[in-house]
Parts: C-alpha cells; sequence; structure tokens
C-alpha cells in the first residue's frame, strides 16, 4: 500500500511535556529505518505488544523488515529519498495512527528536524529532544557543554573555523598532527588526520566538500590528534525524571578509515579504575544535558589520559554486545522511556559478566581495498551454538542493494572469559556459510588470531600495522564448494 492511497487524517494531541507520556501506552510505532536494525525493533515491539510499521523504498520491497513488521509502506522508487525525507515519515506515522517513531540509527536518527516534527504532531519520538540532538550533534557545541560539565575534551579550537588562515594559526597553537572534523560530522566521514602545514592546506578543503556533501554544512573545527589511541564508549540510559545510569563500555579500537568492524564489551584493556571513572564521566555528560533515551559517550584513552570525542544521540550498531553482558534490553528500555516511564534499572542493579564481542560482516573484498561485493545471495546459513547471536535481515536469495550500507549481518558472540569468547567467535565464523558475494568474515578470523589482538594489546592502529593479515588463503573447504555448486544448480533451474 502507498503512501499516496492512504487516507490523510489528523492526530490532535501535542505532547510538549515528555512526563504527560507517562498517562499513555505506545500502541503503534512507525520505524524510520530499514535492515537488521527495523527488524531488531519490529522483534522488541511484538514482545511489548505493539504493532509495527516499517516504511521502505523499491529496492528494500524484499527486505525481511518488510515482510515482518505487522504493517508496511512503500515511499516510492528512489532508493535513498524517502528514508531521508522527515516530514514524509512524519505525516505517514500519522497517516497510520501510529503514536511512536523510532528512528534507528543512521539515515535521520541524529536529525533535530526529525525529533522536532514528532514534538509537534505528538508522535512519541523513541529518543532525547531535538533540543539535545541539535546541541549533540553540533561537535563544537558538545565540546563546550563538556568542557562546562568538567568533562575533559580533545585539545582544539573552541568554535569553528573561518578560514583556512585560521586553521593553520590554530594548529600551530595546538601542534602537530591535527585532525580536521566536520562540525556535523559522523560515521567516519568529514575528518582528515594533517601531520604538516602543507597537509592541513590540502586536506581543509577537502573536509569542507565532504562534509557539505554528506551534512549539508561546511562549518569545521580542528582538534590535536591523539596518536594510536584506543577508542572507548559508553553506553547510556537516561529517563525523563532526572535518571541516567551507564550499562558500562564497549572497545571499539580494531577500524579502518574510522570505521568500526569488531567491537568488544567490556573492554579487555582496561582496569577496574578505569572503567567506573570513564562510567561516571559518561553518566555527567548524559546528565548535563538532560539527556533521554539510549546514547553513547565515546572516549579517546592515550595511557592515563582520557579525552572526550563525541556523544551518539541514539542508538549503536554495536549495542547487541552491551546487551549481551548485562541483559538490558536496550530498545526495550528506549520504548519504555519514550512512554515517560522511569527506567528499569538503577546503576546498583547493573552489573556485567562475562565478554561479547560484534563482528560486522559486510559485503567487502578486503584484498580489493575492501572495494563493496553487492548481489544476490545464494546460500545464507547462520552460524549457531552456545553464546551466538546473530542480528541481520538477509536471507538466501536475498539481493544486497548498492545504495546502502554494506553490513550484512552482525555476528555476535558471548563467553565468560576472553579466551573462551575469541576462540568461539572463530567457531561461529567458520559455522556461517554465505556465498554470492565476497565479505569480511574470513578477515576477522586473522585479526581474532593475531597475538596482540590475543593478549589483548591493541590501539585504532592496528588495522593499518598489520597488512599482512590480508594476505589469507580463498581456499574453500570442500562442503563450501559442494553447497556453492548446488546453489548455482539451483539457481540455473529456477528452483
Amino acid at each position: 500500500m502507498g503512501v499516496d492511497n492512504l487516507v490523510w487524517t489528523t492526530l490532535r494531541v501535542k505532547l510538549t511535556d515528555p512526563k504527560d507520556m507517562s498517562k499513555r501506552k505506545i500502541k503503534k510505532l512507525l520505524i524510520a529505518n530499514r535492515g537488521e536494525i527495523a527488524l531488531r525493533i519490529v522483534r522488541a515491539c511484538a514482545e511489548m505488544s505493539i504493532r509495527s510499521v516499517a516504511i521502505y523504498t523499491e529496492p528494500d520491497r524484499y527486505g525481511l523488515f518488510v515482510k515482518r513488521a505487522d504493517e508496511s509502506y512503500s515511499l516510492g522508487e528512489d532508493p535513498l529519498a524517502g528514508y531521508l525525507h522527515p516530514a514524509r515519515i512524519v505525516n505517514l506515522a500519522v497517516e497510520t495512527g501510529c503514536d511512536a517513531l523510532h528512528p534507528g540509527y543512521g539515515f535521520l536518527s541524529e536529525n533535530p528536524e526529525l525529533a522536532r516534527l514528532c514534538e509537534e504532531k505528538g508522535i512519541a519520538y523513541v529518543g532525547p529532544s531535538s533540543a539535545v540532538i541539535q546541541r549533540m550533534g553540533d561537535k563544537t557545541e558538545a565540546r563546550k557543554a563538556m568542557t562546562a560539565a568538567g568533562v575533559p575534551v580533545t585539545p582544539g579550537t573552541d568554535g569553528n573555523l573561518a578560514d583556512i588562515d585560521e586553521a593553520i594559526i590554530e594548529a600551530a597553537r595546538v601542534g602537530y598532527p591535527v585532525m580536521v572534523k566536520a562540525t556535523s560530522g559522523g560515521g567516519g566521514r568529514g575528518i582528515r588526520r594533517c601531520d604538516s602545514e602543507e597537509e592541513l592546506k590540502s586536506q581543509y578543503p577537502r573536509v569542507i566538500s565532504e562534509a557539505t556533501k554528506a551534512f549539508g554544512s561546511a562549518e569545521v573545527f580542528l582538534e590535536k590528534c591523539i596518536i594510536n589511541p584506543k577508542h572507548i564508549e559508553v553506553q547510556v540510559l537516561g529517563d525523563s525524571h532526572g535518571n541516567v545510569v551507564h550499562l558500562y563500555e564497549r572497545d571499539c579500537s580494531i577500524q579502518r578509515r574510522n570505521q568500526k568492524l569488531i567491537e568488544i564489551a567490556p573492554s579487555p584493556q582496561i582496569s577496574e579504575e578505569q572503567r567506573e571513572y570513564l562510567g561516571q564521566l559518561a553518566v555527567t555528560a548524559a546528565s548535563s544535558v538532560g539527556y533521554v533515551s539510549a546514547g553513547t559517550v565515546e572516549f579517546l584513552l592515550s595511557g592515563d589520559d582520557v579525552y572526550f570525542m563525541e556523544m551518539n544521540t541514539r542508538i549503536q550498531v554495536e549495542h547487541t554486545i552491551t546487551e549481551q553482558i548485562t541483559g538490558v534490553d536496550i530498545v526495550r528500555e528506549q520504548i519504555r522511556v519514550a512512554e515517560g516511564r522511569e527506567l528499569s534499572y538503577r546503576q546498583e542493579d547493573i552489573s556485567y559478566r562475562g565478554f561479547a564481542i560484534q563482528m560486522r560482516i559486510n559485503a567487502e573484498d578486503p584484498k580489493n581495498d575492501f572495494l563493496p561485493s553487492f548481489g544476490r545471495i545464494t546460500h545464507y546459513y547462520a552460524p549457531g551454538g552456545p553464546g551466538v547471536r546473530v542480528d541481520t535481515a538477509i536471507y538466501t536469495g536475498y539481493e544486497i542493494p548498492p545504495y546502502y550500507d554494506s553490513m550484512c549481518l552482525k555476528l555476535i558472540v558471548w563467553a565468560l572469559t576472553w579466551e573462551e569468547v575469541t576462540a568461539r567467535a572463530e567457531r561461529a565464523i567458520d559455522d556461517m556459510r554465505l556465498h554470492g558475494i565476497k565479505t569480511t568474515a574470513a578477515y576477522y578470523k586473522q585479526i581474532l588470531s593475531h597475538e596482540d589482538f590475543q593478549q589483548p594489546d591493541f590501539n585504532t592502529s592496528f588495522v593499518v600495522e598489520h597488512p599482512e593479515l590480508l594476505n589469507y588463503s580463498d581456499k574453500r573447504h570442500p562442503s563450501e564448494v559442494a553447497l556453492a555448486l548446488a546453489a548455482a544448480v539451483a539457481a540455473y533451474s529456477g528452483w
């Protein structure tokens, strides 16, 4: 059923106070996203007796999240425009009788306009207020807020740069290397490292160009580049009653070009004292801006020094591993908070057990500079066994479209000890069968078995410093060859 065929209605309830939501149970929720996170939210709605509504563009017509939602509505042929149109999405939520909207991650999840329109229309937005999204989405404003709250920030500019001349002056003050960053950036885009004035002059216009194209803003700022840090982020939850808790940290140091590949909870590289300190800092950061819903406070660690990097005002791709070690259903808590209810947990109720690892299995060819490998999945068999979780929306026969992120699935494993969880991660990769496209799975096995990862002792430079890990064998096990042949025969025969 298309949007144009709907009967337009008006929702006359306007909620200006989040606490008013305590008088109202969410009954129907629109998911303003796609893929595995949309399916994750559909499942949470099912468990909470909430009717779920999916939206999709034509390339996603056969997506699993579309099939599993209670209702699904097409946004048209364009693969991206529909997912990026706040007014159209909120109007659709009103038309279909939804009283809530979940933005997921990516797309409009950190767009204050989407939250603002929900506030205007009386739709419960499953996330923080538009004002908080606006403030923390502006990296320079976020730095100011954290400085005022006493949270240590990376040395850099207090505001946006006026031009390249100011950038040169500030870089000399801070000291090279420096990072030029888009003020509205995210997801590893709109950021460049500069080791000298010459590099700054060449990279500055590139950051502005990328920021303008990706975020619609040419504003950039400058920070000191922390050399080879550990990237640690802390999951927080807040409600509209002033309660804020943390769910411990995740280690996101295994990354490539600022894109996370493997995430771990809790970090096996920090002490209990550091863990407690980071948790307290994250709660202070969230409380200082009146944060409501799930969010992540990201830090860089260099020796004993800790620096605030940014706050993500949405659920994270890697929320899964925090759920595995704490037992807290983060999406469920998000929805409860959007209803105006208090958090289900106080800080003293939350503990962690064991370790969890998440591997983003991407449709990419690591041996070919991680070139995307979109196409039809001829055979897919999900790994299983003790401590294994898979979050995905793919299936055998699914066509991975070339318009979106290349992630096929999130493979999550849990075990009591670090040694057990790394062994389980390797075993789970071996269990999986995914044919028809190239993936990063075999490359991750190389990382998991590396001595520095096993110890564990690694930082954000790990991938760059170990190019030899790309020299893995592409030779298939006989069982995989048989499956590939069977899939080819089935495709040819039209089975």
